[in-house]
């Protein structure tokens, strides 16, 4: 769905579209929303009526009371006014809280399933959309964006359709009572219309404005705050403080710029209102001294003009909150639209229980800038194999073990597992197929027992256990305060290095998956914590086909075979003895690596 470039409803309007199949299944409480709504809007019609019975018939005594319907004294027309009056006003009291209570719990339903579809959508967008985008900025669209969105369908969208609706019955109304005041009181609302078409224009723009300026603002600040340990190190505060105080400015001075907007069409609404009220009360008075209109008329009809124009300085007032919520419609909606490039084929099937064999067949691979990453990758690997990537920094390691997690997917050729090219299965069936452990594995704020079985359904505490004891985290984490129910920082933080990747390793090891990827499971870590590590990945390995990808080439030693990537192309491949003989690149840097190491 295209974006809506128009300044108010429009956007909106594509929201209820767009979200209409979420919103159907609420059309019970919507239709007696509706019946409260527009009983509401007829007992606005008919608040000014007992008034005009009291002053023509009461005050003015100017009517003979034999002309009503029924032979009433004053004083029983008066107190039957008077309860009317108390009648209508609770009734519509409650109607309006029937219809505000009903509305705003199917738009509260409504957004929570927005801001779940918003949440998964942005979980299945490819890498690539989420190494453009900022991730605090997308956070803003998922909390606040939806939220805003939210809070205005309530506290703006009902109350101006509720004004709307009263116009439209009070005009109607007016017309029954005397059409040429009614016309006289209209011709101001083409004034109204061109000064709110104006400035909600720009209310929006600048709304928009600020809500990518708030999002910079938040991205500034995770990005600082995830790296809080680096930022610190390198005394990188005072720069993050400017460049953070910057973008709050710019996003400050957006805000102002829009409530100064919102102010400006308020304030010359309310002049155009005033000069229609004029207008109407000369007129009216007017006719009434011509005896045309009763004085009671007279106050009724100024009574429904300012009923009426009231929807109109609601409709300023609202423009601008309405104009907010289509900014954040608009960002919401440029999300969803998004589409994945990395998706089930429409023909794909579930993957069956992979026996692990792997083959790269002339595999090519460019992001869309054209940067060629990978270039006629060609190798097989069997089940329980163990092959190491090796080579450069930048060679494309890490790229090519995620083709076979098809985070991306090749540009031209075929990876297979089994045969068969692993497009054809579905991502739901592949994926969990592959164990991965990270060079910096990430923890989730949660306990250690959760951080283990995450995304796993049904794991007992035994086989918990039996992938901590796999990989040589079982005592460590008796050792903690609460053991398996200890809770960890945000990313692992209250663990060391090692004690954070052997979990990794557990949570890898309780997957059970045939297929393994190790991207530099030892980097950073020290001496003692590396042998603790590599012994456990080495139970892990244990009838898996596994992928290592590792700078450290006695660790690569152990692999069956080896393949030597640089600048994209596999320069060498074979065992380690083979290519130690063949005297080539991967032999030379052994070899310094080896005199390091004396």
């Amino acid at each position: 769905m295209p974006k809506s470039r128009n300044p108010d409803f429009p956007g909106l309007w594509g929201v209820l579209v767009y979200f209409w199949p979420d919103i159907r299944p609420q059309y019970g409480l919507l239709l007696i929303s509706a019946i409260a709504l527009v009983a509401d809007v007829g007992l606005r019609v008919l608040e000014p009526w007992p008034l005009k019975f009291v002053f023509d018939y009461v005050l003015l005594r100017g009517e003979k009371l034999n002309n009503l319907p029924v032979s009433l004294e004053p004083i029983t027309l008066l107190t039957l006014s008077a309860v009317a009056v108390l009648l209508i006003t609770g009734l519509r009291a409650l109607a309006a809280y029937g219809s505000t209570v009903g509305l705003a719990t199917v738009s509260s339903r409504v957004m929570a399933t927005v801001r779940n579809r918003l949440y998964c959508h942005l979980q299945d967008l490819s890498l690539t959309y989420h190494t453009r985008a900022r991730s605090g900025d997308l956070i803003i669209r998922v909390s606040g964006d939806a939220s805003r969105l939210q809070e205005i369908m309530i506290t703006a969208a009902l109350p101006l359709l509720v004004s709307i609706l009263s116009l439209v019955g009070m005009i109607g109304v007016m017309f029954w009572m005397n059409r040429s005041l009614t016309f006289l009181s209209l011709l101001t609302l083409p004034l109204f219309w061109l000064v709110t078409n104006r400035l909600s224009r720009r209310i929006k723009d600048s709304s928009l404005k600020q809500r990518q300026q708030e999002g910079a603002v938040a991205a500034t600040a995770a990005e600082s705050l995830a790296a809080i340990k680096l930022v610190k190190a390198l005394s990188l505060q005072d720069a993050f403080a400017r460049v953070f105080s910057q973008q709050n400015h710019r996003s400050l001075k957006e805000s102002v710029k829009t409530q100064r907007l919102a102010a400006h069409l308020e304030r010359t609404v309310d002049g155009v209102i005033a000069l229609g009220t004029a207008i109407v009360l000369w007129y009216g008075s007017w006719l009434a001294l011509r005896d045309a209109l009763t004085p009671g008329d007279v106050l009724v009809f100024l009574t429904y003009l300012k009923n009426a124009f009231k929807p109109v300085q609601n409709f300023a007032k609202y423009t601008g909150r309405l104009a907010k919520a289509a900014a954040s419609s608009e960002r919401i909606l440029d999300v969803l639209n998004q589409q994945p490039d990395i998706r089930d084929l429409s023909d794909a099937i579930p993957a069956p229980i992979f026996r692990g064999a792997v083959c790269f067949d002339h595999v090519h691979f460019a992001y869309e800038s054209g940067q060629v990453l990978l270039q006629d990758i060609n190798f097989n690997i069997q089940p329980g194999q163990q092959v190491a990537i090796v080579g450069t920094s930048g060679g494309g390691k890490s790229t090519l073990v995620s083709l076979l997690l098809r985070l991306y997917d090749p540009t031209s050729g075929h990876v297979m597992i089994d045969g068969r090219d692993i497009r054809e299965y579905t991502l739901a069936s592949l994926r969990p197929q592959i164990s991965v452990v990270l060079q910096d594995s990430l923890l989730f704020a949660a306990s250690i027992r959760e951080n283990i079985a995450y995304g796993i359904a049904g794991i007992s505490d035994a086989e918990i256990e039996a992938a901590a004891r796999l990989a040589h985290a079982h005592d460590f984490i008796q050792a903690l305060p609460q053991g398996y129910d200890t809770l960890v920082g945000e990313r692992g933080a209250t663990l060391s290095g090692g004690q954070r990747q052997r979990i990794a390793i557990a949570r890898a090891a309780i997957r059970q998956a045939p297929i393994l990827i190790l991207d530099e499971p030892t980097t950073g870590l020290d001496k003692g914590n590396e042998k603790g590590v590599i012994d456990a990945l080495q139970r892990l390995a244990e009838n898996r086909t596994t992928f290592l990808i590792t700078h450290d080439l006695d660790f690569a030693t152990r692999a069956d075979m080896i393949v030597y990537l640089e600048n994209g192309r596999i320069v060498e491949q074979g065992s380690h003895r083979e290519l130690m003989h063949k005297n080539g690149r991967y032999a030379a840097l052994y070899e310094v690596q080896a005199s390091l190491r004396i």
